[in-house]
């Protein structure tokens, strides 16, 4: 059974630890730790909205969002290995869009490095687009975005 809770401060570790799992793959890609992996998830927990994903009572996934003016951010978006392929991902990130259409934005964004092939795939699925790439520490970041339809 899947279901799904906002993080409190207490939570915190455990964002981190989840988020530094999920990232540790792209590390001999990129040949240095992905932004979220070092991340100050104390302060995230209390600034941002972070929602625990949880797969039959195991803490599996979660999802980061950043309210703006006129959009939703999603800043940090993270599977534990050990349940990719699960559909976790596509499920946090519809909630992420429902967040957005509740509060009244028309639009939902979000970046990922350009060599994580896999997540610009999985994102374009999804219906999101490419709107820009900036280069980045070595590298490129992709930012994508979607339009959804505000309930307010």
């Amino acid at each position: 059974m899947i279901s799904l809770r906002r993080a409190g401060p207490a939570d915190a570790p455990a964002v981190r630890d989840l988020t530094r799992a999920a990232y540790a793959k792209w590390v001999p890609l990129i040949g240095r730790e992905p932004k979220p992996m070092g991340a100050d998830y104390a302060l995230a927990v209390e600034r941002h909205r972070i929602d625990l994903l949880y797969d039959d009572g195991v803490l599996a996934a979660l999802i980061e969002t950043i309210p703006a003016p006129d959009h939703l951010l999603i800043e940090n978006l993270a599977v534990l290995p050990a349940f990719q392929g699960r559909g976790h991902g596509r499920t946090l990130v519809a909630h992420a869009e429902a967040l957005a259409a509740a509060a009244g934005c028309a639009l939902v964004r979000l970046y990922t490095n350009g060599k994580f092939a896999a997540n610009v795939a999985l994102y374009g699925k999804l219906g999101y687009r490419v709107d820009r790439e900036e280069e980045f520490s070595g590298g490129v970041i992709v930012h994508l975005s979607k339009p959804v339809s505000p309930l307010r």
